[in-house]
């Protein structure tokens, strides 16, 4: 959706971009420039400006221009530089909003190696120009085009460990020219202050690379001004990372600094960073000496380790062959049925877009076709019901869409709702039958307990029954064993009221599923009218219901197929007997425990 409140300036621009033809597009967007120089820089006027020029595709615009060949541009490499500049300031501050993903993940990476092969573009045109004039044309556009790279890159700091290790920049570089190779490597100091953390985070072939390039220029170079700023960058990268100052006393560039050292003259400034790299490079001897020990032993080990990983590689060589032999082909023909399957779909959209332009100009000319039958003071009522049946068409599929999206986004927590639901409910069922078994087990539990004057009360009343009701003495064991057969007769009462309860639960039990299978059974419909599982409501998991059944069944089969002169004399309700050796001939084939006959 368009935003709205927009500026008009854009509108105007983007509708002046859609209707104008391909090779005026790139001199159009570069009106983009001066309303954004108009605009206060960090102002909220200026973000919504950036906002509406992301939103009307203008920025992909631009990057579609910088993508295409200078020589069909119109004013060439001064109109790909400004419009470098004008992409780089567009997305730096810019909040895409919903489409935050697609626009930190695609947009903004394909920027800055779209920056990258300007850069490669610029330096081929640079050194095989001819002309002085055109040399410095050519290097201030490279610069503009470096500049706008640093500032994208200060904005979303994200981007620079994808420049870094990028085979582009190591190109850059790589070159031979003074001029070229100054501006690359400032760029890469201005990008190392913003972020040096990123140096690290690269691959360690990627970053072996840039510190000998960076260590070749300042030892090869005759050029003062390579020198010195490979120096500041060394300086800066030795600073920033340990890891890097190990990396540098671990190559052979010392010696080579510290005679560069001796020729330069003293009290330069040059001299004076050199110096400073130097002795970073030279303190602390000893731990050279450990650090070149440590080396030859991690290199011993590199060696064994590879030697190892070589000899199982050649046992492993014809499997492996014979493995990428099946991957290539297995690849190959999934890639052929992919190519066929999508000539086959695209085939069928065209047929389909074709099916569509039929219909609609079918159904224009119909259209067409019935409103000249109708009154012309009916054309008005005509087309105001038919923007208001538009009008709900679309209002169904945006609510559609509403639905369905707020349906996904409260999908977790249903479910989770839901599961934790069942597991209450699975607790509780546990819990209740816990206390049921407690409560089972130990009646005698849930009792309150007596207080002393309670006890002196009973006491007192069981002393005064004995005193009233006095019976003949009895000897010791024969109160044992009275003892006893109370207890037995206690234990005995106590086993048989568990069995009584759990007969009486199975009892109920029993009663509940009659109950809902006679529910079932009388709303059940017919037999005839039954579809899907219905008839699984007429089965039955007692045997002696589906022996009866099975009785039944015989009984009406028999009745049916008996000819007519035996059926003169019957009554309505009168059975026939059927014997008990059909009646258990294959009994299982019919209602027998649930069971479907076969």
């Amino acid at each position: 959706m368009k935003p709205t409140g927009t500026d008009p300036r854009i509108l105007s621009l983007a509708a002046e971009v859609a209707k104008s033809p391909e090779q005026n597009v790139p001199v159009i967007l570069l009106k983009l420039k001066e309303i954004i120089s108009n605009t206060p820089f960090g102002s909220s006027e200026l973000k919504k400006i950036k906002q509406d020029i992301y939103c009307y595709d203008l920025i992909q615009y631009c990057l579609l221009v910088l993508s295409q060949d200078c020589s069909r541009i119109q004013g060439g490499w001064t109109t790909i530089s400004q419009l470098s500049q004008i992409l780089s300031h567009c997305c730096v501050g810019l909040e895409p909003g919903e489409d935050a993903e697609e626009f930190y993940n695609e947009l903004l990476p394909s920027a800055a190696e779209n920056f990258l092969v300007l850069g490669i573009r610029l330096q081929t045109c640079f050194i095989n120009a001819a002309k002085g004039e055109e040399k410095d044309e050519l290097l201030h556009f490279f610069q503009i085009v470096t500049d706008s790279l640093s500032w994208l890159l200060g904005g979303h700091v994200q981007l620079i460990q994808n420049v870094l290790q990028s085979d582009r920049f190591l190109y850059l570089l790589q070159t031979d020219n003074v001029q070229i190779g100054s501006t690359v490597m400032t760029m890469l100091q201005n990008i190392l202050q913003i972020n040096s953390g990123d140096l690290l985070r690269i691959e360690g072939k990627t970053l072996h690379s840039i510190l000998d390039e960076v260590v070749f220029k300042l030892l090869s170079t005759p050029s003062p001004v390579i020198r010195s700023t490979a120096t500041k960058l060394l300086l800066l990268m030795a600073e920033s990372h340990p890891e890097i100052l190990i990396l540098l006393r671990l190559s052979a560039c010392c010696e080579g600094l510290r005679s560069l050292l001796n020729k330069q003259e003293i009290g330069t400034e040059f001299s004076e960073e050199l110096r400073q790299l130097v002795g970073l490079l030279s303190l602390k001897t000893y731990q050279e000496v450990e650090e070149q020990k440590l080396h030859q032993a991690a290199c011993l080990i590199q060696a064994y380790w590879k030697g190892f990983q070589t000899r199982q590689r050649l046992k492993k060589l014809p499997s492996a062959v014979i493995a990428l032999q099946r991957s290539f082909r297995s690849k190959r023909k999934k890639m052929l049925l992919k190519l066929n399957r999508k000539k086959e779909e695209e085939d069928l959209r065209l047929r389909l877009q074709l099916q569509r332009q039929r219909a609609m100009r079918l159904s224009r000319e119909l259209r067409l076709s019935m409103l000249e039958i109708v009154h012309p003071g009916q054309v008005e009522k005509h087309n105001r019901e038919m923007e208001e049946k538009s009008a709900l068409i679309i209002q169904k599929h945006w609510r559609g869409y509403r639905e369905r999206k707020n349906f996904h986004q409260q999908r977790p927590s249903l479910t989770e709702y839901k599961a934790a639901v069942t597991l209450q409910r699975a607790a509780l069922k546990f819990l209740a039958k816990c206390h049921k078994k407690k409560k089972l087990f130990a009646p005698w539990r849930g009792l309150q307990e007596l207080t002393d004057a309670r006890r002196v009360e009973l006491k007192q009343q069981v002393d005064d029954y004995i005193r009233r009701h006095s019976g003949p003495e009895m000897s010791d064991v024969a109160s044992r064993e009275l003892h006893v057969q109370a207890q037995e007769r206690l234990q005995h009462y106590f086993m048989s009221r568990a069995l009584e309860e759990r007969s009486q639960q199975h009892r109920e039990a029993l009663m509940a599923q009659i109950s809902t299978n006679i529910e079932q059974l009388t709303k059940a419909p017919s037999l005839k009218e039954s579809e899907g599982k219905e008839p699984e409501l007429f089965l039955s998991r007692s045997r002696p219901v589906a022996a009866k059944a099975k009785q039944a069944h015989l009984t009406t089969l028999k009745h049916i197929q008996a000819p007519w002169w035996k059926k003169l004399g019957e009554e309505p309700g009168d059975g026939i007997d059927v014997p008990k050796d059909e009646l258990s001939v294959e009994l299982g084939t019919l209602f027998i425990g649930g069971t479907k006959p076969p």
